[in-house]
């Protein structure tokens, strides 16, 4: 069984790539809670929660788990983006006593995902898929990871395959600092009970009007080529959205991918420049 088939059938162990950021101090969760779209402050120790941390203009900075230790919250995020989060939230830093570590240097983030993925020590309920899978942060990577032999190992092509064959976006490829968060279709990292953060206003703003007229949607297109990112989507000669990430998936034997689309354009025809044909996920 390849790493791929038991990713997609049962589980397996995937050693990932993330930007990790240790935040201490008995104001961390309120500071944490101030500046993210999600709650923190409830949160207990073995407890995380997906957000995103926006600018005074409702702008997607960067997205993040937020995970609760007994001493502390990590936070789990793109490694592109760990140093412009870190920078962001240090700012926001005044009297608050909160201390702000990169420790992407002394953590590892070990995985094991899959729809049978199982709990394991010191493992918090993530996935980088849109499926089921925990996550660990060890300093201790070789013990943790042999202590998973029993999963078969993943690498990052075919978490990044299974993921748009899910339609599960990623940060910095698929969601960027000029989207709102409405048009990132995650509203499950958004509560609207939580009261005061950055940005709030804004997100209130076009949930209360509906003003938001492109969104984030999985897609198929014919043929086995993949177009390479901002490719335009259009319907007849008008631009109606961009491909922002594409692989070809043999077992459907079609080319997956991730595109941000006018509203408008959802219920007419849309193709590529080439002439390929794109169509919603899930739409014949």
């Amino acid at each position: 069984m390849t790493g791929y088939d038991a990713l997609r059938e049962r589980a397996a162990r995937v050693r990932l790539c993330r930007g990790l950021i240790q935040a201490t101090g008995e104001d961390r969760a309120r500071l944490l809670h101030a500046m993210c779209t999600n709650q923190v402050q409830a949160l207990k120790p073995g407890e995380c929660s997906h957000a995103f941390f926006l600018n005074a203009q409702g702008r997607i900075l960067a997205d993040a788990w937020i995970v609760c230790r007994e001493d502390s919250l990590l936070l789990d995020t793109e490694p592109e983006t760990k140093d412009k989060l870190l920078a962001h939230l240090d700012k926001f830093i005044i009297a608050d006593n909160v201390t702000l570590e990169d420790v992407t240097a002394k953590l590892a983030a070990i995985g094991v995902e899959g729809p049978a993925a199982e709990a394991f020590d010191g493992a918090f309920p993530i996935s980088s898929t849109g499926t089921h899978g925990w996550r660990a942060y060890t300093d201790s990577p070789e013990s943790l990871w042999a202590s998973l032999e029993r999963f078969p190992e993943a690498d990052g092509a075919a978490l990044e395959l299974l993921r748009l064959e899910n339609g599960h976006p990623r940060y910095g490829v698929d969601i960027l600092e000029t989207h709102l968060v409405q048009e990132s279709g995650q509203m499950g990292s958004v509560s609207f009970t939580k009261g005061c953060y950055l940005g709030q206003e804004i997100v209130e703003r076009v949930r209360s009007r509906g003003a938001v007229h492109r969104h984030l949607r999985a897609l198929r297109l014919t043929g086995t080529a993949v177009p390479p990112p901002l490719t335009e989507v259009l319907s007849g000669e008008t631009k109606v959205g961009v491909i922002t990430s594409a692989a070809y998936s043999e077992r459907l034997q079609e080319v997956v991918a991730l595109g941000v689309v006018k509203d408008s354009a959802l219920q007419a025809p849309m193709q590529l420049a080439d002439g390929t044909t794109v169509t919603l996920a899930g739409q014949s």
